[in-house]
Formats: structure tokens, C-alpha cells, sequence
């Protein structure tokens, strides 16, 4: 038990991790204390913010016995994640990020659907997209399709501020796992959905924060790379074999110089795929371009795989960078199967050569 704190049990935990978050966490931590359902306590994960953000938080939990500041040195997104979930005392969780508003029913609509449906371990929702300032810009309201675990299997359908999930489930699984960087959430859902049932509530529970700051196309990278690997590890638990994720206790990068059979082909194909950077696709040399490292994983490759697939070929064409003309049509040919629009603009490029 920490020190100060009641005995008595909360029904929900909210876990809420935050660095540098001085311009919103103060809103997003009010959205919590403002619900319907009172009894929770709010988990707050520092980690190592150089802002104003500390203080925030020290008013926030001298004002409020619920709320618990938790801190770290920069230790990152997964390790608060953990830090929060070891410290949780509810046997129900809610995820909100600290530049998120949760609107006032969400944790009573969460409850009550956990409540009734036992069997579930994992329970998401939909969001209304707003700006910086809190203007709406519209709606996530991901489908809730009949079989949700196929979907899952190809794509993450929870928005991951939304989500309540049993805390028994998620410890049981081990939490969230650093191997994963970027696609930690997405790996999380698979597992907890090796040991029950998955749903989507089809109501907006919280205001979704869209920042002007864009997301580097590495970490776009990073994040459809640990995507990949997430789903490969479930494809494998599935049809009963060892968990091939398990040794993996950093991200593995696709440039490792010994990749573990578990992410080879992964890996061949993202240092294919990081060429969609122009600045890349300049540096490599003609000998280094592994064409059938796209060809060989060409029915597997998810939408964002493919944009990025797109982008690498054009790149390549464009600079030259392929050793033939056989090697230019055959880019060509590959984008045709990729996006037939994406190849006719790569063509003409190639004739004016």
C-alpha cells in the first residue's frame, strides 16, 4: 500500500503518463475528477518533465486524495505504462493521455459494460477528434465488427486513450512489453486477447487531441515495424507455438547487423521501406537494393506498408539509384501491383530519363 493511502479499494485505476505536459494535463486531469463514477483513483506517471508539469501535478494531488503522482527519470512510455499498472489497486483500468479530455460519462458506461459482460478483458470506444485549442475536428468512431479478433489479427481497432481493460488480465499477460516501441499498445491488445474477449463500446467517451507537431516518418517507421513483428508473435501463439517475441527484451531495429530469425524477413523488408526518405534513398548504394524484399512480402503488406512500399520505389526511380533498366522496370512493374496510379507517374518519369 502506498504511503497515505486508504485501504479501501477503488473499482477503477486511470493511468495517465505525461512528460513536459504543462499545457493540458491540468484539463485532461479535471475531465477525470468531473465524472459520473467517483470511485477511482488517478495514476499519474511523471516521466522526468522539465516543464511546469510537476507543479501541476503536486496541486493537483494536494487538492484531491485520488489523484497519486508516480515519477520517473525518463525512463519512457512503456516503463510508466508498467509503473502505473504495478501500482494500480482497482481490478479495472482506464488508459487517458494527458492531453486528452475524457467526457463526463465515460468511466460509468465503461463500468457498467465490464460489469455485465465478465468475459471481456479488454473494452474500447469511439473519440471526437479536436485541435489544439479543443475545437472539434471530428469523429473516430471505429467500426465494431462481428468478429473483432480477425480485425484485430490485421489492424488495431481501439483508439488506446479510450480503453479499460481488467487489470488480473493485464498482468497476467506481463503488461506491456519494451519490445515493441511505438506498437507497445498494439501487442498489449493481442495478448490480452489470447485470454478473452475483446469489444468496442460505439460511444464517444473521450476528446481526442490531434497536436500541429506532425509524427517524423521514423517514428511512423518504428511504429507499422513493431505492428508487424505484434502480429507474427500472435499468428505463432495461435497455432500453439512458442511466443518468438519472447527473447526480445529491447526493439529490435531493422538495421541489427544479427536479426533473430523471428524478425529477418521483417527487417529485410523495412530497410527497403525506410527508403520512402528521400535523404535514404540517396545514401544507398545500387548494391544494397533488395527489390524482392517488397516482391516476396507483397500479400502481407498492411495500407500503411504499402504508402511506405510506394514511396521507396518512387524514391529510387527518381534518384537513379537503380543498377539497369531491367532494375528500373522491374521497380516499375512492383509499384503497378502496389497502386497502379503510383507506377503510371513512375513510368512517365522513366521515359523522360
Amino acid at each position: 500500500m502506498r504511503d497515505g493511502v486508504s485501504p479501501e479499494q477503488p473499482k477503477v485505476s486511470v493511468i495517465m503518463p505525461v512528460r513536459d505536459g504543462e499545457r493540458w494535463v491540468a484539463e485532461a486531469i479535471r475531465s477525470v475528477q468531473s465524472q459520473t463514477f467517483r470511485d477511482f483513483e488517478l495514476l499519474v506517471i511523471d516521466d522526468g518533465s522539465a516543464d511546469a508539469t510537476p507543479a501541476i501535478l503536486a496541486e493537483a494531488a494536494a487538492a484531491d486524495p485520488r489523484i497519486f503522482v508516480l515519477t520517473q527519470h525518463r525512463d519512457g512510455l512503456v516503463a510508466g505504462l508498467n509503473r502505473g499498472l504495478a501500482a494500480a489497486r482497482a481490478p479495472l483500468i482506464a488508459r487517458l493521455d494527458a492531453d486528452d479530455i475524457a467526457l463526463p460519462d465515460r468511466l460509468a458506461r465503461q463500468v457498467d459494460y465490464m460489469t455485465t459482460h465478465p468475459a471481456v478483458v479488454l473494452l474500447g470506444g469511439w473519440a471526437t477528434i479536436v485541435d489544439e485549442n479543443g475545437q472539434p475536428k471530428g469523429r473516430d468512431m471505429r467500426p465494431n465488427p462481428n468478429d473483432l479478433r480477425a480485425t484485430l489479427m490485421k489492424k488495431s481497432p481501439f483508439i488506446h486513450p479510450t480503453v479499460m481493460f481488467r487489470a488480473e488480465a493485464a498482468r497476467r499477460v506481463g503488461g506491456y512489453h519494451a519490445a515493441f516501441e511505438a506498437g507497445e499498445d498494439y501487442d498489449f491488445w493481442l495478448r490480452l486477447a489470447d485470454i478473452g474477449e475483446v469489444a468496442i463500446l460505439p460511444e464517444l467517451l473521450i476528446r481526442y487531441r490531434e497536436h500541429s507537431a506532425s509524427v517524423t516518418r521514423t517514428r511512423q517507421l518504428r511504429q507499422i515495424y513493431s505492428a508487424r513483428l505484434a502480429k507474427l508473435a500472435a499468428a505463432a501463439r495461435q497455432a500453439g507455438q512458442p511466443d518468438p517475441s519472447a527473447p526480445l527484451t529491447t526493439p529490435p531495429h531493422w538495421h541489427d547487423a544479427s536479426p533473430g530469425p523471428f524478425e529477418r524477413d521483417s527487417s529485410r523488408l523495412f530497410r527497403m521501406l525506410e527508403l520512402a526518405d528521400p535523404a535514404v534513398a540517396a545514401r544507398i548504394a545500387p548494391s544494397a537494393i533488395d527489390l524482392n524484399a517488397i516482391t516476396s512480402q507483397l500479400g502481407t503488406l498492411t495500407a500503411g506498408e504499402r504508402k511506405f512500399a510506394q514511396a521507396a520505389l518512387l524514391n529510387l526511380l527518381r534518384a537513379n539509384k537503380l543498377p539497369s533498366l531491367a532494375a528500373r522496370w522491374s521497380a516499375v512493374f512492383l509499384l503497378v501491383r502496389l497502386g497502379p496510379l503510383k507506377a503510371i507517374k513512375a513510368a512517365r518519369q522513366l521515359r523522360n530519363r
